[in-house]
C-alpha cells in the first residue's frame, strides 16, 4: 500500500483514512500504523454507525472515529482533540452506544475500572471469557445469588445493560483478549 510506503520516508503527526479504502482497508492500515509508528494518531472516515466498527478500529489504535456525514462539521473538532492528545468519537454516535463505551472512547479508561473492587473485576473477567454464573459460582466458591449481585453491581456501575456490553468493555480493559 502507497500509504505505508510514503510512511517509510515522513512521519506525520496523525493520518486520516477511510474506513473501506481499496486495497488495504482503514481498520488494517490503522493497525499497521500503529504497530509500526505508535506514535502517529489515526482518525478513522466512517459511513458505519455501527459498534462493531467503531471497537474494532480503536482496537486498531484510532484515536477517533468520525462519521462521514459529520466529516465537514467535525472535523476540525476531531483532528484538535486528537491532536491534543485525546479521543474523538462522531457525535451522532454517543447517543447510540452504551455509556461506558462512549467513556472509553473519550479517553476516561481509568474511571469505570477503578470503581469495581477486586471480585468484581474477578466476576467480570469470567463473564467476558464465556463462564456460565454456575461455573462463576463453582470456580470462585461463592453462591449464585453473589454471582447475580455482583453482575448486578457492576452492570449499575458501568451504567451497562446487556451481557454483551460487559463483554466488550471487559476486551477494552484489558481483562480478556480476542
Amino acid at each position: 500500500m502507497e500509504l505505508l510506503k510514503l510512511l517509510k520516508k515522513v512521519t506525520p503527526n496523525m493520518v486520516i483514512l477511510d474506513i473501506s479504502m481499496p486495497g488495504l482497508r482503514g481498520i488494517e492500515a490503522a493497525q499497521e500504523i500503529h504497530e509500526i509508528h505508535p506514535e502517529i494518531a489515526v482518525l478513522m472516515l466512517s459511513m458505519h454507525k455501527n459498534e462493531a466498527f467503531l471497537s474494532m478500529a480503536l482496537a486498531a489504535g484510532a484515536s477517533g472515529y468520525l462519521l462521514k456525514e459529520d466529516s465537514g462539521d467535525e472535523l476540525l473538532n476531531a483532528i484538535e482533540r486528537i491532536r491534543k492528545g485525546g479521543t474523538y468519537l462522531s457525535r451522532k454516535l454517543t447517543s447510540e452506544f452504551p455509556s461506558a463505551i462512549i467513556s472509553i472512547c473519550r479517553g476516561d479508561r481509568h474511571v469505570e475500572s477503578d470503581s469495581l473492587t477486586p471480585r468484581e473485576r474477578q466476576v467480570l473477567q469470567m463473564i467476558a471469557e464465556g463462564h456460565t454464573d454456575r461455573e462463576i459460582s463453582e470456580r470462585l466458591f461463592i453462591s449464585i445469588r453473589t454471582v447475580h449481585r455482583h453482575r448486578a453491581n457492576i452492570r449499575s456501575k458501568l451504567n451497562l445493560k446487556h451481557t454483551a456490553d460487559l463483554v466488550r468493555y471487559a476486551i477494552s480493559q484489558g481483562y480478556v483478549t480476542r
